[in-house]
């Protein structure tokens, strides 16, 4: 059975930094892909960044320069650098894993963890 269990989040002021970390367990991580994905109450949940089993990365227009994915194959987690945080930011963020190209499609994610608490204040 693949567990995913995502870990640090919390609150911050606006323009701070936070790192989310996922850990993987039951799977190889390295041929997974994997993706961040966060939902706010009454919206749809968004792909926020992914990565690909060949290290290829994208992000949502709204984080790019601002949040890095990058994993530690060695650790089996995932991980997402978030810089300059902004209120809009704010929401739960979900680690996810599946079978597909790694695009920030939640429907080509089998796995997901259950979820962590990011709260930016102004």
């Amino acid at each position: 059975e693949v567990r995913l269990v995502e870990s640090g989040g919390g609150s911050v002021q606006a323009g701070g930094s936070l790192r989310l970390s996922c850990a993987i367990f039951g799977y190889t991580y390295a041929t997974l892909s994997m993706g961040w994905f966060r939902q706010t109450p009454g919206k749809e949940r968004e792909g926020v960044a992914s990565i690909d089993n060949s290290g290829t990365t994208r992000y949502a227009d709204s984080v790019k320069d601002r949040f890095t994915i990058s994993r530690d194959s060695a650790k089996n987690t995932l991980y997402l650098q978030m810089n300059s945080l902004k209120p809009e930011d704010t929401a739960i963020y979900y680690c996810a894993g599946g079978y597909g190209l790694g695009t920030l499609r939640q429907n080509e994610y089998n796995y997901w963890g259950q979820g962590t608490q990011v709260t930016v204040s102004s």
